[in-house]
């Protein structure tokens, strides 16, 4: 079965998912680019910030969900929006600034899509990425610990995601030969959610939802059910009706 995003689902929280994309963005210094790409746009909820960073600039949004582009068309018709797999797209033209926020982590095979990426970047732009570097928190680590103890563990597993974010290090050995500079860092953010059991409806609109998408509609209930009640245990919701998930996430910004 396909995964079919849910654009709903995913800005549930969109307060917390905005912050980092806006954080990576005003690092990206660039004066009048001609042309920006977001790639990964999802439902172009942060195309609309872009276009805001640069006002005369030709943003174009890509992503593989039809699903999330017809809900970034709706939000902003005016848009140019590209459905296709970021491991095999090439921009039309060379690019001023190629922006990602939370989206790398989907692909695999790094040490090649990256170099390729940059590779169409102009002299003087910038390559600008955030990745989720979370894989160890409870909130994921109990995925992994539910799929190999339960009954559907061969039909999950190979839709695990397995470390799929390298270190800072990692990062500055694989774009620094490709580029004039590189700023590379990490930020925890303590996000304050809001919500009944907010962690799992957190992961239900991001790393789950593979998982939950793969099953029958009873089993795919059960396992969320089992996560959820483990996660809350790990995340309890304060008197106040707050939950506290920290999220550290990994931010670069690679100038050609």
């Amino acid at each position: 079965m396909v995964s079919t995003w849910d654009p709903d689902q995913y800005l549930k929280f969109h307060g917390p998912r905005i912050r980092p994309a806006l954080d990576l963005l005003a690092q990206a210094d660039v004066d009048d680019p001609e042309t920006v790409y977001d790639l990964g746009c999802g439902p172009g909820n942060v195309t609309g910030f872009i276009q805001q960073r640069w006002p005369a600039a030709d943003v174009i949004g890509v992503d593989a969900s039809e699903t999330m582009l017809a809900q970034a068309r709706d939000l902003h018709p005016d848009k140019t929006w590209i459905q296709a797999d970021l491991v095999d797209w090439t921009p039309d033209a060379m690019a001023d600034v190629l922006y990602s926020n939370a989206a790398f982590q989907w692909l695999r095979d790094h040490d090649i899509l990256l170099p390729g990426l940059v590779a169409n970047v102009r002299a003087g732009g910038v390559f600008a990425f955030q990745l989720p570097r979370n894989w160890t928190a409870p909130s994921h680590a109990i995925i992994n610990d539910l799929v190999a103890a339960g009954p559907h563990r061969a039909q999950l597993e190979p839709l695990l995601l397995r470390d799929p974010v390298g270190s800072p290090d990692y990062y500055y050995g694989l774009l620094r030969p490709h580029v004039s500079a590189i700023d590379i860092w990490e930020t925890e953010y303590l996000q304050i959610l809001d919500g009944n059991n907010a962690v799992a409806e957190w992961t239900k609109g991001s790393v789950l939802k593979p998982l939950l998408d793969a099953l029958a509609d009873d089993a795919a209930a059960a396992f969320y059910d089992q996560y959820a009640t483990y996660v809350a245990s790990q995340y309890p919701q304060r008197p106040d009706g707050k939950t506290l998930y920290p999220f550290r996430r990994l931010f670069v910004v690679a100038r050609r």
